[in-house]
Formats: structure tokens, sequence, C-alpha cells
């Protein structure tokens, strides 16, 4: 009996010391490469699926990578921020389906309000539909998509460009959007927390955010999943201050049942674009 009790103890220290190699080589591959999938990561290591995301996810609740759809991601930085170029690729598939979801909250004769950021490009491109519509943005992009939509009262919030980001932010902006009143704001974020709120890397950005909300009837949250559960360096608004979240269906079950549990009513869009719950 004691033979056998050895044998299942060294047997055990085994699999736990395979295990510690296994999260080191995928923290390795993840270094060198920049992003890891789970199908990849079954190759080199010989393991099922299933051991793979089991790895990822323990990984992830120690802060040592971000999980991805099919894979994983560094941790960025609090201060770290994308351009508009590469948030453009990112999630794209995702974000298209958010901006069809989010039209469906628009009227004729609405004025409304887009934020800056890929999403809202998308959203952009959907407002081409409407006869009488007046749109209000920061965005760089959102306007030239905009400029020639005849159905569209295009108004162009001045402030400084932030280069790489094609946002106008800074005091002329904010000033312009004190003295506006809107019937639906869309707002994008970076990340979003169930007791952190919504935060962004950027100090003036966070600013005109928080005008945007602050000046519209009803604030609408458009963020794909791969935001949900981060913090960013500034805060610009509590949960309670948005309306309504609209994301996709990779978002974790349980962070969104915190997120509503702080009253934000949720709308989720699955993989064919239509409404999961």
């Amino acid at each position: 009996m004691m033979v056998i009790d050895e044998t299942v103890i060294a047997l055990q220290e085994m699999s736990i010391m395979y295990e510690v190699e296994r999260k080191r080589r995928i923290l390795e591959l993840l270094q060198e490469h920049q992003r890891v999938d789970v199908q990849g990561l079954n190759q080199i290591l010989q393991v099922s699926d299933s051991t793979i995301r089991r790895d990822l996810k323990e990984l992830e609740d120690q802060n040592l990578l971000k999980r991805t759809h099919g894979g994983a991601v560094p941790v960025q930085n609090v201060n770290f921020e994308p351009t508009f170029v590469e948030k453009e690729i990112n999630n794209s598939d995702r974000k298209r389906l958010i901006a069809k979801k989010a039209v469906e909250q628009i009227r004729e004769n609405d004025v409304i309000l887009l934020d800056s950021g890929t999403t809202m490009l998308y959203l952009a491109m959907e407002l081409k539909r409407f006869r009488k519509l007046t749109v209000v943005t920061n965005g760089i992009p959102i306007a030239q998509e905009l400029e020639a939509a005849e159905g569209i009262d295009l108004i162009l919030i001045g402030g400084s460009l932030r280069k790489g980001i094609l946002s106008l932010v800074g005091p002329f902006a904010e000033q312009i959007l004190s003295q506006l009143h809107v019937d639906k704001a869309f707002i994008g974020t970076n990340a979003i927390h169930a007791e952190e709120g919504l935060s962004t890397p950027n100090i003036d950005e966070a600013t005109i955010k928080r005008k945007m909300i602050a000046c519209a009837n009803k604030a609408i949250l458009l963020a794909d999943s791969s935001k949900i559960g981060d913090v960013n360096l500034v805060k610009f608004a509590a949960l309670g201050d948005i309306d309504l979240f609209i994301t996709d269906d990779e978002a974790p079950e349980e962070r969104l049942r915190e997120i509503e549990a702080k009253g934000v009513e949720i709308r989720i869009v699955d993989g064919d674009g239509g409404k999961k719950a």
C-alpha cells in the first residue's frame, strides 16, 4: 500500500511540474508571437483543447495574459491605446454586428451623437438609410463617411486632433458639447468593469466622453466583448450613467451578470447578428 501511495504522489508531482512547464511555454510563445491560439498550442504541447483553455483561463486570472476568441494576447498597460487603424482590424466582425443592433435604437428626426472609434464608424455606415437625421460627432472618419449622405445633417465638433486616433478633443470640443442636447449618445470605451466602470487611456478623451453622456437623454454603450473586465487609466463614467449596453456573444456570462447587477440593460448580438439575450 505504501508503494502505491508513493507512486500516486510521484505521478501527481510530475503532473504539477508538467503543468507549470506547459504554462511557462505558453507565456514564452505569447511573448515571441504576441498572439497564441488554442489549435496551435494544442499541436505544440500535445494536450487537449480543454486543457489549453483551462491553462489560458488560469493565466488570465493571474493577469499574465488576456484571453480572446480562440486564443490569447498579452496584457496591455492601462495607458496603452491602439491607433484607429489597429482598432479597425481588431474584432471587426463583432463590431459590425453591434452597429447593426445599435441602429435599431434610432428613429427618423432623431438628434444623435456618435463618439469616435471603429464601432461608431460601422454605425455611421448604417445611418445612410435615414431620410432625416442630425448627427453630432468628434470622429474624423465618421464625418468623412457621412459628409455626402443626403439625409444627414452633420455637426462636427471642433477641437484638437488626436493623431492616430483621429478624434477631436480639448477645451473647444468640450465647450461645444456643453451647449448641445441630443436624443441619444452612442459611446465607446476602451474598458468596462463592473466595479471600476468605463475607462480610457487618455485624459482628454475621458473628458469628452463624460460631456457626451451628460448632454444626452439616453446613453448607449457599444463595446465588443474584448473590453469587458479591463480597466484603463482614466475613468469617465460609472455603469449607472449608461442606459443600454450592446455587446457580442463572446462576453463572459459571469461578468455580464455583474454589469446587469449595476442596473444596466444589456443586449447581446450572436454570430448571425440576431439578439441572443
